[in-house]
């Protein structure tokens, strides 16, 4: 079934976007069949002073390409039909969708590589600078991270804005509780997408992380703000492993590869004084941990399980599934930095003690096994976490605690979490918030 639908597929085109009273319609079109039309909302769009309009169409332009990964992946067809860009727009096109596709491609068992090309060619005159509002749009997703840079961004007298694409209730709760400006942008993928899902097309993990990107380049445009800060740790960088020397990531367009690029496509050819960056790029997991443990106020509504943000399928009764590999990881990334009854308090059990999880953890220590395909840290913090533990009399017994101490630790190089916490040299960020 898969392999006929997909073998009819030649083409997909990209037909021209537009945009209206805060409406952007993306369409795409497989050969000759119906239009898969794509709509972005954006609510309260004030009018685009006539300076910025040059821009918006670039950057309507870029978002445009990039979120078209989320079909052409469906059918991979071997031509792609995409109005003329410059050599740069080209070179960072055939990235997002060849390495931001390499999960996809391993769990599909193919290989992008020289199959996917954009072509380039287009001159292109150096992006204004458009005069925009000193304030930052933050990207929240409902989790810990982006909670802490929207916080530590507040307190160094930045002027933010709670921003999330689609719809959460989760989200929401997060935003409100944090009593800043909230910005909610839809976003509607063409329904016949799953369509060609149930008729088996191809499927699997996006590097969706650009989407939003992309997204909020529109939207600092349309509303007037000179920054987007996304929350992003050093972590993200690093592959899960490597298939015939390519990288692969599943955290590829949330690593310092896609920012770099990004940010560069953006001040080139969109607006010179419009900055893109992760505001936790020099931290690890386990330091972004420990800042959040200190703002309680969030413990009793945030959630990093990405199964409460599935377009399609059951999600969690509660905030936490605890069966993915995120549940597993942010439980031990925060344990070194909480009362054990606070934490036991969020997630509603102890994932440490419960024997059944040895497989799970292992493959987060990295201990026979790779990092799972999840926004998770790197083995070498979950180790350490662990071993902080062990040396806890509150939690040296719990049963994973303790087979890490006793089967894991001896055969091991030692990794001193105090050396995890400290600030790395890498990133974008603004030098007046760094």
């Amino acid at each position: 079934m898969r392999s006929e639908i997909v073998a009819k597929a030649r083409v997909l085109r990209f037909l021209a976007p537009t945009y209206a009273d805060g409406v952007l319609t993306l369409p795409y079109q497989f050969d000759d069949s119906e239009p898969l039309i794509e709509r972005i909302l954006f609510p309260g769009t004030p009018a685009i002073p006539a300076a910025r309009r040059e821009a918006v169409q670039s950057a309507i332009s870029l978002l445009h390409a990039i979120a078209g990964v989320s079909y052409y992946k469906a059918l991979l067809p071997p031509r792609i039909e995409l109005a003329p860009m410059s050599d740069r727009r080209a070179e960072f096109l055939t990235d997002v969708y060849v390495q931001g596709l390499g999960e996809f491609a391993v769990a599909n068992g193919i290989d992008l590589r020289g199959y996917i090309s954009f072509a380039g060619g287009e001159s292109r005159a150096p992006a204004a600078m458009l005069g925009l509002s000193k304030r930052t749009l933050v990207p929240i997703g409902g989790g810990k991270d982006s909670i802490v840079t929207l916080e530590e961004l507040r307190t160094r007298g930045e002027p933010v804005a709670a921003t999330y694409v689609g719809k959460s209730d989760l989200i929401a709760a997060c935003a409100r509780i944090s009593g800043a400006p909230v910005l909610n942008i839809e976003r509607h993928i063409a329904p016949q997408l799953f369509e060609l899902n149930r008729q088996g097309a191809y499927n699997g993990h996006i590097p969706v992380t650009a989407i939003n990107s992309a997204v909020l380049v529109c939207a600092a445009l349309l509303y007037g703000y000179d920054g987007i800060a996304f929350s992003n740790e050093s972590s993200a960088s690093v592959e899960n492993f490597t298939r015939d020397g390519q990288p692969i990531n599943h955290q590829w367009s949330k690593g310092w590869a896609f920012e770099r690029a990004f940010a560069a496509i953006v001040r080139a050819e969109v607006a010179s004084d419009l900055v893109y960056y992760s505001y936790l790029r020099p931290l690890s997991e386990l330091a972004v941990a420990e800042r959040f443990a200190a703002l309680d106020r969030y413990h009793a509504h945030f959630s990093s399980c990405n199964r409460n943000f599935k377009i399609l399928g059951p999600r969690p009764e509660s905030r936490w599934c605890g069966e993915c590999p995120k549940c597993h990881f942010v439980f031990l990334a925060l344990a070194p930095f909480m009362t054990k009854p606070a934490l036991l308090a969020i997630f509603g059990r102890n994932f440490l003690d419960d024997p059944a999880l040895t497989a799970a953890y292992d493959a987060l220590l990295e201990w026979g096994a790779h990092k799972p395909f999840e926004c998770v840290g790197e083995g070498r913090e979950s180790r350490a976490a662990m071993a902080a533990l062990a040396t806890r009399a509150d939690w040296r017994e719990d049963a994973l605690v303790a087979r890490f101490r006793r089967d894991i630790a001896p055969t091991i190089e030692p990794v001193a979490i105090e050396a995890l916490l400290l600030p790395g040299r890498e990133h974008g960020i603004p030098a007046q918030l760094s």
